[in-house]
C-alpha cells in the first residue's frame, strides 16, 4: 500500500484532534475506533473480509504499512475468524500514540511539550497540514449536506466518527443536531464500516458476549452471554441495529 493515500485510522485521528487545545476528543473511545479503523482499512485493501459478525483473513500478503501489517499478522495467527467485538475490545496499549508519532513523522502534526499543574510533563499535538484536516472534514460535510451516498472510505470514516462519539466535537450544540443525525445515518452506506462501528459501540456499552467456558462434570448449565446494553456511547446519538444487514460470508490482535 503506497503512502499517497492516508489511511482511515490516520484520518479518524486527525478528525479527533482539537486544533485549539492540541488534545484528542473522546480519547478512550477513540482507541477503540482506531482498532476498528484498522479493520476497515485492511478490508479495503482486500486483506480481510466480514464473515457474519466475524473477521476473516482472505489474503495475508503485507500492505506495506507497518502498523496495519502488525494487526494483519495478529489476525492471521488466530487461525480462524475472530469476532469484531473481541478484536476491538482487546488490549490496544499505545495505539493512539503510535499513530500520533506516525503523523508527526509525516509532518502532519507537531508535538508541543508542556506541563500539567506546573509539574507533570504533557505533550499536545498541533496539526501542521491544516489543509489535509480541512479536506477530510469537507468530505464529511459534503456527504451530510448533499445526501449523496459517499465513497466507501468516507462512509466508513463517518461510521467510525459517529461510533466513537465525535459527532458533538464536529457538530456541536443544538445547531449541529441535524448534522449529527445525518452523520449517524451514513453508517448504512458501508457494510464493513457499519459492522465495525456497531462493534465499537457494543464494546463501549459492555455488550460483548463472553466466550463460553467448558462445563464441569455434574455442574449446571454454563453462564449465558451478557445481554446487549441499550445505553448510547458517550457523545453519540443512538443507533438502531435493525435493518443493517451483514455482508455474506466471503471466505476464509
Amino acid at each position: 500500500m503506497g503512502r499517497s493515500r492516508r489511511t482511515i485510522p490516520e484520518e479518524l485521528l486527525l478528525l479527533a484532534l482539537d486544533p485549539t487545545t492540541g488534545t484528542t476528543a473522546q480519547p478512550q473511545s477513540l482507541d477503540l475506533g482506531l482498532a476498528g479503523a484498522q479493520l476497515v482499512e485492511l478490508a479495503l485493501a482486500g486483506r480481510i473480509a466480514p464473515d457474519g459478525d466475524r473477521i476473516a483473513v482472505v489474503m495475508a500478503r503485507p500492505t506495506g504499512d507497518p502498523t496495519l501489517d502488525s494487526a494483519l499478522e495478529l489476525l492471521r495467527r488466530r487461525g480462524s475468524p475472530v469476532r469484531a467485538v473481541h478484536w476491538i475490545g482487546g488490549p490496544r496499549l499505545g495505539l493512539r500514540q503510535t499513530y500520533l508519532t506516525h503523523l508527526e513523522r509525516c509532518g502532519m502534526v507537531h508535538a508541543v511539550a508542556g506541563q500539567m499543574c506546573g509539574v507533570l510533563p504533557t505533550t499536545r499535538y498541533q496539526a501542521t497540514e491544516t489543509a489535509i484536516s480541512r479536506e477530510i472534514r469537507a468530505r464529511l460535510d459534503n456527504a451530510i449536506r448533499t445526501g449523496v451516498p459517499p465513497d466507501p472510505r468516507t462512509a466508513a470514516l463517518a461510521a467510525l466518527a459517529h461510533a466513537v462519539g465525535l459527532g458533538k466535537h464536529l457538530y456541536p450544540g443544538n445547531e449541529g443536531r441535524s448534522s449529527r443525525s445525518r452523520l449517524r445515518d451514513l453508517i448504512r452506506h458501508d457494510p464493513m464500516g457499519g459492522l465495525v462501528a456497531h462493534a465499537v459501540m457494543d464494546v463501549q456499552n459492555g455488550a460483548v458476549a463472553q466466550p463460553r467456558r467448558p462445563q464441569a462434570a455434574g455442574a449446571g448449565a454454563v453462564g449465558q452471554p451478557v445481554a446487549r446494553a441499550t445505553a448510547e456511547p458517550a457523545g453519540a446519538p443512538g443507533q438502531s441495529r435493525h435493518g443493517h444487514g451483514r455482508m455474506a460470508r466471503v471466505g476464509a490482535r
